[in-house]
Parts: structure tokens; sequence; C-alpha cells
């Protein structure tokens, strides 16, 4: 049986990039507007951070360290200074782009991608990838908004949300060019929109409806299997966590600063258990050599 609870007693404007490290057994999230970064431990205790500029995401190095995507590029974050260490930032001057959504791919690089804070009739951003050397390549250059990256599970599928409510899916190597761009799922043929999403264990596609306040699951062919209808509106991300990888926690939004809700619930974090399906461990950044 479907069971759907809050969990943290948190209210984000903009709940985004769920990620659960297995290493430490605990639950990274963001609040992108408000530029705070969120952990979650198996002791339900929460720390926060504070940055000085709006983030997309994150992704784990060790248990120190991390690389997160802010509106000024890509920078080290050290969780026990608060320090942040600046790496590259691809968009320097462009004050009408941020970084959003990120996930590192199977090999352990990271891709993240940029949108346009205001404007969102034309494409401002491009999706990044990261290598262990810290090498920065553009593999997509007509984004609207990034969202949803994730991956099949052998890794060779890529599926994005370029922000034209259709999820993208791509061959990819984790040395190469993205090839046999497709459309997967058009969220306006089922009255909804898609954010950010991950893949399970059986190579489904779970991904917040944010367009309906639902979650949907997406078999490999595109079909749609399941939709669970939320407590809010706008539901924003997905990741499986917990001890079995058998939970699916869920980000929200109250305020996007594009989208804005005043339900009670909205921008909490919450907790789907009883779905019958689990996730795959993501991969930690693979930097060559870490500090």
């Amino acid at each position: 049986m479907v069971k759907i609870e809050r969990i943290a007693n948190v209210k984000n404007s903009l709940g985004e990039g769920p990620l659960w490290d297995t290493a430490t057994r605990c639950l990274y999230w963001v609040d992108s507007l408000s530029g705070e970064i969120f952990r979650l431990d198996e002791n339900a205790q929460i720390e926060t951070w504070s940055l000085p500029c709006m983030i997309g995401s994150l992704a784990v190095i060790n248990d120190r360290q991390a690389i997160v995507a802010l509106q000024t590029g890509f920078h080290y974050f050290d969780f026990a200074s608060g320090e942040l260490t600046s790496i590259i930032d691809p968009e320097a001057g462009r004050a009408e782009t941020r970084f959003n959504d990120g996930k590192t791919d199977r090999a352990g690089n990271f891709l993240a991608g940029s949108m346009g804070i205001r404007i969102r009739d034309r494409p401002l951003g491009c999706l990044y990838r990261m290598g262990p050397d810290l090498n920065l390549e553009i593999l997509e250059d007509d984004v609207i908004v990034a969202n949803g990256p994730c991956f099949s599970p052998d890794g060779s599928i890529f599926y994005f949300n370029d922000g034209r409510r259709r999820i993208l899916a791509y061959d990819y190597d984790p040395n190469g060019p993205l090839r046999n761009k497709r459309t997967f799922f058009n969220g306006a043929d089922h009255d909804t929109g898609s954010d950010g999403a991950t893949v399970d264990s059986e190579g489904n596609l779970w991904v917040a409806l944010v367009g309906s306040g639902e979650i949907g699951c997406i078999s490999p062919d595109g079909t749609i299997l399941e939709r669970i209808s939320m407590p809010v509106r706008l539901p924003s991300s997905v990741m499986f966590g917990g001890s079995g990888l058998d939970e699916l926690y869920v980000t929200s939004i109250s305020n996007s600063g594009n989208r804005t809700s005043d339900e009670e619930g909205a921008g909490g974090l919450y907790k789907i258990s009883g779905i019958g399906a689990t996730g795959i461990a993501e991969t930690r950044f693979l930097l060559e050599s870490p500090g």
C-alpha cells in the first residue's frame, strides 16, 4: 500500500535536487531560490548551510566535500567549514541565467544544466559535463530550463527535460557526445509537465509531474504506468533512498519565483513508501585528486 508522509520540519521556497548518498545514509537537497543546502541523516537530524547565491544542484565527492552548481558557476564546497572554492563559471557575466538540476553519471562525471531566471520563451541555458579532471564541456546548447537529468541502469541512456514540457532521451557515452536525441515523454499529451526525475532498478523513470501535482512512473518505452497524487500541487523532484533504496523522497515548491503555492504543505519534504520499486545507488563525483 502506497503511503505518503511529510518528513522533516522544513518549508522550502524551491526545494530541488534530492540526492541519497549511500555511504553516509544521508539525503541531501537544496532550496534553489534561498541558496541553501540541507542534509537529513538516518537519525532524522537536519543540517543546513547557507550560500551567497542561488544553487541548482550538488554532487558529493566524499564525506567532507561536494561540487555545487551555483548561479556563479561550479565550486567546491566543504561541509565542515562551509567554505566555497570556485572552480569555473562558464556563464560569467550573464546575470540572466543560473544553474539548475544536475546529476552524476554512472562513471562519476557531473552533468548540470543552466536556465533563464526570468526569460522562459527562448533557450538561454546549456547542459554541461564536468569530468574527474574538472574539464568542462557543453553537451547541449538548446536549453530553456535544465531539469530531471538521470540515467538508465546501465548508464547507456540519458534522460533530460529541456524546459519544453517534454523528457528527452539520448544515447549516452560518458566519454563522448550525446547522440540520437528523441522525445521520450511529452507532458502535454498527458495534461501535465515534468520536473526532477530518477530511474529505478528496472529502468522505469519516476518523475515529479509538477503540472498536475503527481509523481509519475514511466516505462523504458515511454508508457506512463502509474500516477500518484501528491498532497501538494507543486512537487519538484524525486530520489530513491533509505536503507533498501525503496523509499521515494520528494521535494516541493512554495515559491519558485515563477510558480507559487500557499498550501500548508507547500515547500515540504515528503517520503513515499510501498511503491514496489527500488532505486540505484548514485555514484559520487570521482575527482581525480580530492583535497
